[in-house]
C-alpha cells in the first residue's frame, strides 16, 4: 500500500463531500433539465426570465427552441457547449458578478450566426449578395438581432471597451 490510512481517509472524505456537494448543486438548480432542449430549462436563473419572455413572444417560438440557435449543431459540440456555459452560468451566477442585462460573449454570437446562416442557408444563398452569402464582414445577429428575443436586440452587441 503506497499511502497511509488517514491520508486515505481525508482523500476518502474530500472526495466524498465534493461528489455530495455537486449531486446536490445539480438536483437544487435542476441540472438534469439542461440536458433537453425544453426552453423552460433556460429560464430556471431568473436572469434569463427576460430573454424567455422575449422568446416566448418571438417569431421563432415556432420553429426554433434556445438550442437551435445557441448550441452547435453537433451533436459532442452541443453537450460540451452546454456544460461549459452551465459551469460558467453557474459560477457568475453565485459570485453576482454576470452583467445586466446579460449579454452574449463573442463565442456565443458566433454560434448563433452559424445557426441563423444554416437555417436560413436557402435564403441566404438566393439574396446572392456577397454581404449575405458569405462575408464575414456583416452578422445576421447584428441586424436581425431582436428575431429571437424581440426588444432584446441591444443584447447581442458587443460589450464596450473598459
Amino acid at each position: 500500500m503506497t499511502g497511509s490510512r488517514p491520508t486515505i481517509v481525508v482523500t476518502a472524505v474530500v472526495l466524498g463531500a465534493a461528489l455530495g456537494l455537486g449531486t446536490y448543486t445539480f438536483a437544487y438548480a435542476r441540472g438534469w433539465a439542461y440536458m433537453t432542449d425544453d426552453p423552460k430549462a433556460c429560464k430556471n436563473c431568473h436572469v434569463m426570465n427576460e430573454q424567455y419572455d422575449g422568446w416566448i413572444k418571438s417569431s421563432h417560438r415556432s420553429v426554433a427552441v434556445c438550442n437551435d440557435c445557441h448550441v452547435p449543431d453537433n451533436l459532442i459540440a452541443k453537450y460540451a457547449t452546454k456544460g461549459s456555459n452551465g459551469f460558467w452560468h453557474s459560477y457568475y451566477f453565485t459570485k453576482g458578478s454576470f452583467p445586466e442585462p446579460i449579454r452574449a460573449l463573442p463565442g456565443s454570437r458566433a454560434i448563433a450566426e452559424g445557426n441563423c446562416r444554416r437555417c436560413h442557408e436557402p435564403v441566404v444563398t438566393a439574396m446572392g449578395t456577397p454581404a449575405h452569402a458569405g462575408s464575414s464582414d456583416i452578422s445576421c445577429i447584428r441586424c436581425h438581432g431582436s428575431v429571437g428575443h424581440l426588444e432584446l436586440a441591444a443584447t447581442n452587441l458587443p460589450e464596450s471597451p473598459r
